[in-house]
């Protein structure tokens, strides 16, 4: 039995959202510009996908812009959001441990002027509202943050950070970074004073190469894609509608009966940190006991004392367990993990740390699986390193 916990990276399409996707390229395969029926056929698919979207964040398909995945949707909102405010001012406010999709763009406005705060969170890796009250400004235009964090799992309170934002200045635009919350969380941005909000499709069971940004009726920011004028002209480009149709679709089954979907996620969640007691040395992060149902539901990092994260993830590999040493991003920018140095886990357990991630097809046996492997193995890699 192949055991896949690394969900967090990418998850396995519905079998519904992957009909679909090969009948759109197959049969509706017209060009949603074009006039004719098949043009036709085209734009149905996509006004679908807006309306099913739309229906999970309670808000207006308008709102809805598709992209081609979860790091152009935070560009976009983020060198959008800089282009059209940058005569009001050129400061941004962020966290110290985001994903590299929206830290690196903000270096980006760095080298062109901008200046950025990065605000520090706590060893469960939340933002207090108080630190975020002080780092505001007059020249203040933009704060960004990601809801759930991609490795840890833990959950930024968005709602006191928008309330503490716009009282401040009901002006300044906040963009969530929504990736790895989207289809485990119930979202509806209107309610939490979210002004532009990131989400990838492959994250919820829908195909890779296709996402959406949530932009609120009163957000202005500039497109950075220019063409044909597609999407009200704020994303041109001919449309990948086999993509966006099947995103549409992998959220209304994601949303369908999601309360049931989210608490056999957290229930999971809360066996396998259980079973990982049973493993000498064996740290949960940023999850103090007692608090699982205050993270989210499908992310656990475990650090393993005197065990290399890497030797430790190809053991497992080597037993048909696939999981994670970070952000499947952060392979591309090798190192210690900014986020675990962030909320503190003590240096020597900074290169000994794995995210297990789980998601609706994951099976209580597969977790039983990589909790037995791991007992055979740490112990056996823990005398190998200490020699």
């Amino acid at each position: 039995m192949e055991c896949y916990l690394d969900n967090a990276a990418t998850t396995r399409a519905f079998p519904e959202v992957c009909e679909l996707v090969k009948k759109v390229m197959y049969e509706d395969y017209g060009n949603p510009s074009s006039l004719h029926k098949k043009g036709v056929e085209g734009e149905y698919y996509l006004r679908q996908a807006a309306e099913r979207v739309a229906k999970t964040l309670k808000c207006n398909p308008k709102n809805i812009i598709f992209t081609s995945g979860g790091t152009e949707s935070n560009n976009m909102a983020l060198l959008g959001t800089a282009a059209a405010k940058r005569r009001v001012g050129k400061h941004i406010i962020t966290t110290c441990f985001e994903h590299p999709s929206v830290h690196e763009p903000l270096l980006y406005l760095e080298n062109m002027g901008y200046e950025i705060t990065y605000l520090p969170v706590d060893e469960r890796g939340h933002v207090s509202t108080e630190v975020l009250c002080e780092a505001l400004r007059e020249d203040t235009i933009l704060v960004s943050v990601m809801l759930v964090n991609n490795e840890v799992g833990a959950v930024l309170p968005v709602q006191e950070l928008s309330e503490t934002i716009k009282e401040y200045n009901p002006d300044i635009i906040f963009h969530v970074d929504a990736i790895q919350a989207y289809g485990k969380m119930r979202l509806q941005p209107k309610k939490l004073g979210i002004d532009l909000m990131s989400v990838s499709g492959h994250k919820f069971h829908g195909p890779k190469g296709i996402g959406f940004l949530y932009a609120a009726e009163q957000v202005k920011f500039h497109p950075y894609i220019h063409g044909g004028g597609q999407q009200r002209g704020m994303r041109s480009g001919t449309e990948n509608v086999p993509g966006i149709a099947g995103l549409g679709l992998a959220a209304e089954l994601m949303y369908e009966e999601h309360e049931e979907k989210k608490d056999r996620l957290y229930r999971l969640k809360e066996y396998f940190i259980q079973r990982i007691g049973e493993i000498e040395g064996a740290v949960v992060n940023a999850c103090p006991s007692g608090e699982i149902f205050s993270t989210a539901p499908h992310i656990v990092s475990v650090s393993f004392a005197g065990v290399k994260s890497e030797v430790l993830l190809h053991a497992l590999e080597e037993e048909g367990i696939y999981v994670s040493s970070g952000s499947a991003c952060s392979s591309n920018h090798p190192g210690i993990s900014g986020t675990l140095k962030a909320i503190g886990v003590p240096q020597e357990m900074l290169d000994s740390t794995l995210r297990f991630s789980f998601s609706v097809f994951t099976k209580k046996e597969e977790l039983d699986k990589a909790v037995e492997a791991l007992k055979k193995l740490v112990p056996v890699l823990a005398r190998y390193t200490r020699r």
